[in-house]
């Protein structure tokens, strides 16, 4: 039995490929390949890799039994390398948690982004982008549980966090939209319109951002944030925001995969 560790590198170069070229068949057997090949060669490692890569495939996917599935095994892969405390200990736990939350599961939701805060608020070298999205998808789950003070002040470290890393405009936009959601929910449109069409004029500038490159990424979070501008009525945003999704697409194409 091959007992040599996968290639993790080369593996995640050609996730990338696919990804961006919008093969997502072909990236699923890719990852689901070389899951088996990790686990023929005892590779924890390299497996805990690919479940956080399939947690958040299965996520964008709407798999929520896949996506859950990946989650459990990439915790129960944490204690087994005795990983708990460690960087991917935090990447680990707010892929779960962001898991759990996009598919009714806010109270696990919330303690896991506990564990991952922890983790990476107690090493001062954590990049401040994944503070960022610590910081935004843990507001979310506070906003679905009731808990808007704690959103807001997350929403603020997340948008602090997120202006300091180059290309960051995307998820500050994000934020906004979130953060919009979230006054609504506890005030209603009406009383909160002024505050929410604020937001969302700050998203479309950042969404707007000339230096942001169009990529696959920037079509997905185009793709994310229409629905949002298209609630709250401003119908010609998402539309130009679905326009430039599909531009980029069109653009991109799509390729067959293979291992």
């Amino acid at each position: 039995m091959n007992r040599e560790p996968i290639p993790q590198q080369r593996i995640m170069e050609k996730l990338d490929r696919l990804l961006e070229a919008q093969d997502r068949e072909g990236a699923e057997r890719h990852l689901l390949y070389w899951m088996q090949e990790a686990v023929n060669a005892d590779d924890q490692r390299g497996q805990l890799l690919l479940n956080n890569e399939l947690i958040g495939f299965y996520r964008k996917a709407g798999r929520g039994e896949e996506a859950l599935a990946a989650a459990d095994r990439a915790l129960k892969l944490l204690e087994e390398l005795d990983l708990t405390r460690t960087r991917s200990a935090g990447t680990t736990c707010v892929n779960a948690a962001t898991a759990n939350s996009a598919f009714g599961r806010p109270e696990r939701a919330l303690a896991l982004f506990e564990q991952a805060r922890a983790v990476y608020e107690a090493a001062p070298d954590t990049p401040r982008h994944l503070l960022g999205g610590l910081y935004n998808n843990m507001a979310v789950t506070c906003r679905d549980l009731g808990r808007f003070e704690q959103a807001y002040g997350l929403f603020d470290l997340a948008m602090a966090a997120m202006a300091e890393v180059p290309g960051g405009v995307l998820e500050m936009a994000i934020t906004c939209l979130n953060r919009a959601d979230t006054i609504a929910l506890e005030r209603g449109t009406e009383e909160g319109e002024a505050r929410i069409n604020a937001l969302l004029e700050q998203a479309a500038e950042y969404l707007a951002d000339p230096g942001t490159a169009r990529n696959e990424y920037y079509a997905f979070v185009c793709e994310k944030c229409a629905p949002g501008f298209s609630y709250y009525g401003w119908f010609l945003e998402a539309e130009e925001l679905e326009k430039e999704a599909k531009q980029i697409r069109e653009r991109l194409g799509a390729v067959p995969g293979v291992f």
